[in-house]
Order: C-alpha cells, then structure tokens, then sequence
C-alpha cells in the first residue's frame, strides 16, 4: 500500500496530486488512489495532508470498502507527528471491531512496535491472528506478514516458539530463517570491525531483500471475473453473443467457485475475484479500442480491474461473507 520509492528519487508531493485527479475521474477507484496519495504524502513529510486524505475518506458519503484499513493507516501516520493520544484511541477502537482483513491488524500492531510498545504489539497480532488463523488449514496467503510480523515482535521479546511461530518459519521461504532475520543482536553486527560478521549481515539483508521483491512481484492477484445478477442480464441482452461464456447466473458461479478451487489445487497462490458492471466493461472496450461483444476481451478486463486493486481475496477470511453477494457465510454458501 505504501510506496517505497527514495524522496530524492521521485516528487511525492506532485506523484500525491496526480492520484488525487485521477481519483476524481474514477470514483470507483478514489479509495484505492487515495491511499496510495496519502502514503506519498507521508514521505513527502507532509504528515497533516495525509491525516486530511485520510478524513476525506472516512467522511465520504460513499462506503468504503476497507474503513479499518483506513483507520489503521491514519493511527500510524498520527503517531508519527506528535497525536499519540488519537492514535492509541483509534488503535483500542479497530482492534475492539475486529476487522476480518489482516492488514489493519499489521498496520496498528506495527505502530505500536515502532514506538516500543512491545508487549502490546504482540498482544495484537495474536489477536489477529486468533481471529483469522483459528481452523484455519491453510493461511491465505494475506496472513503471512501477520505471522513473520509477529514472529518478530516474538522474537524481540524474547519468548519461546509458539505453533503460529512455528507456522511463520514454515511459511518463510528465504534461505535465511526467521529467526537469523529476526535476531534481537543484528544490529550490533552492523557496528561489528569484524568481517565474517558484516559479511552474514550482508547475506541476511539480500535475503529480506528477496523475499520484499517477491512480495512486489504479487501486487494483485490472480483473478477471476465475477457478474452480478442483473450486470450479467444486462450484458447479455447488449451483446449475446456472449451467451457462449454465459449459459446461465448460476452455472456462472457454480464455474467461478471451480475455477478458484482448480488453481489452488495447482499451487497458484495469490487468488482472487473482481466484479464487474456493464458500463465500466464498456469503458475498457472503448479504452482497447473493441468490441464488447469481443470473449477475449473478459480475461483482460479482469486482469485490469485487479491491477486496479478491485480484487478480493479467495476463498474469503472465515465467517465472511460469500463473494457471490447472496449475503450468506462463506463456508455455507459456495465454500460448503
């Protein structure tokens, strides 16, 4: 969510004001732009703008579709500039809500982190990680920086290896093991005259550097296109030749829910799906110069709908509810 380019490399209070024009000619996307506008207002320096954004979006009249995300990110940028009071407040208030997104959970209980607040920052993210990881076979894989987060914090406190501990040495698929990156005394090492011990450092460094890059080679997932009820009728009396992708709404679901299920089976990780409308997948067919009546055109439009951080996640946290929108849990709709 945060960009991570140098400030001497990039003009993020111009790269801030780009994305707010452009969250103004795609409201459907303002939530995601904003953020994002925030986040390089913050290495701007301009701490205040941000805490405006933030506002700006939990006053909007439109619903968003992350609010806890939005909260957590506000906490951790008042923190920073001196408002620790509203912070902790907002922090005691999502970690009360309980979101069913592991990131709000990361954000507040890093916050709490770099402020030394050790032992309530493990209290966080075990939280969390109760909360999402109970039952849970497999962690998607959205958890992961909730368990390698917490392993840290775990670590820095000096407490022995828990089965979540346990589970985030499993998960880490770097050469260099959780508990080496870790270690409470890497830091010293960097003050060290001695080079076998600057040389290690070295090795641990392109390790963590390896595995962000290969968190960035994710940036959304791969994703299925899913049509409402009515946006499918629609589409289909538009443009019926379409009706060879389409056979009927619920043949159309029962084929996302398999399709998802197939990829996961393979080991595809990452998985996701994104809803489409009628009017916005006009727009792209006239952005890619075709047809809407055009079936190659579908994978497209839902690779950039994801791209543009429309996905969510499958299969969904437990207890949420089902991605089809018939309002039912997850596990007794199409997860049953």
């Amino acid at each position: 969510m945060r960009p991570d380019t140098p400030a001497e490399n990039v003009d993020h209070t111009a790269e801030a004001a780009r994305l707010e024009r452009t969250a103004g000619l795609y409201p459907e996307d303002a939530e995601a732009l904003l953020l994002q506008a925030a986040a390089h207002l913050e290495l701007a320096g301009d701490r205040p703008a941000a805490t405006a954004l933030y506002d700006s979006l939990l006053s909007s009249q439109t619903g968003l579709e992350n609010p806890y995300l939005v909260r957590a990110l506000k906490a951790s940028n008042l923190w920073e500039y001196g408002h620790e009071a509203e912070a902790r407040a907002i922090i005691t208030g999502v970690r009360a809500a309980a979101p069913r997104d592991p990131a709000p959970w990361v954000i507040v209980a890093e916050a709490l982190e770099a402020h030394d607040e050790l032992e309530a920052a493990q209290e966080t993210f075990t939280e969390g990680a109760r909360l999402l990881l109970t039952d849970v076979p497999e962690p998607p894989y959205s958890t992961h920086p909730l368990l390698f987060s917490r392993h840290r914090v775990r670590r820095m406190l000096g407490v022995p290896h828990d089965d979540w501990d346990r589970l985030a040495d499993t998960l880490h698929s770097s050469s260099v093991s959780l508990d080496e990156l870790h270690d409470p005394k890497r830091v010293w090492s960097l003050g060290s005259d001695n080079p076998a011990e600057l040389e290690a450092e070295i090795s641990r460094l392109r390790a963590e550097l390896g595995t962000y890059r290969e968190a960035l080679s994710r940036p959304f997932p791969v994703a299925v296109l899913h049509w409402p009820k009515g946006e499918l009728a629609e589409l289909l009396d538009a443009y019926p030749t379409l009706t060879t992708e389409y056979s009927s709404h619920e043949e159309h679901l029962t084929t996302i829910e398999a399709s998802l299920r197939e990829l996961a089976a393979s080991g595809t990780p990452n998985l996701g799906i994104v809803t489409g409308t009628v009017p916005s997948y006009e727009a792209f067919a006239a952005s890619e110069a075709t047809s809407p009546a055009d079936p190659d055109l579908l994978p497209q439009y839902a690779t950039t709908l994801a791209a543009r951080g429309r996905a969510v996640e499958w299969p969904p946290q437990r207890g949420a509810a089902c991605w089809c929108g018939s309002g039912q849990p997850y596990d007794t709709c199409h997860g049953a």
